[in-house]
């Protein structure tokens, strides 16, 4: 039976560690949308398949919410997430978790019908709350995560 040297193991050791640490470092691309420069946070940071997307609100690019109540409010906040997912070259297709707050629970339904029209088959999981306040003053905020299946 061949012996292995402690300079071979701890080597070998090493080797495994280093191999471990950079397979498992991703790189880390920032996606901002026009209008954002300046602010305290990215829209979406892609690492790997994964795209991390910010609470996004339905907001145009001069940072005005859209007027008309929650289902046109819901409808350009989708929107914002399909730029930031599009600026990643990613697809709505791709968003695997959403999580929406909302400013008033009774605006649930209208609110779930623009959602419902706009979200492709099959739906991610989503997670939706009541929140306090928004900033803004919106009515909700979005955020997500996508997965690319390629």
């Amino acid at each position: 039976m061949k012996k292995f040297q402690p300079s071979t193991i701890v080597f070998s050791l090493v080797l495994l560690i280093f191999v471990s640490i950079a397979s498992s470092a991703q790189e880390r691309r920032v996606v901002n949308l026009p209008g954002t420069k300046g602010l305290p946070f990215s829209d979406g940071i892609v690492t790997g398949k994964n795209l991390y997307i910010a609470g996004q609100q339905g907001t145009d690019e001069n940072g005005k919410l859209a007027t008309g109540g929650i289902g046109p409010e819901t409808q350009a906040t989708l929107q914002n997430i399909e730029k930031v997912v599009k600026a990643a070259g990613f697809e709505l297709k791709d968003i695997v978790a959403v999580n929406v707050y909302v400013a008033d629970i009774h605006e649930f339904g209208d609110m779930n019908k623009v959602y419902k029209a706009f979200m492709p088959d099959p739906k991610p999981t989503r997670t939706t709350i009541q929140a306090a306040g928004l900033v803004n003053n919106a009515r909700i905020e979005i955020s997500a995560i996508a997965v690319k299946s390629k």
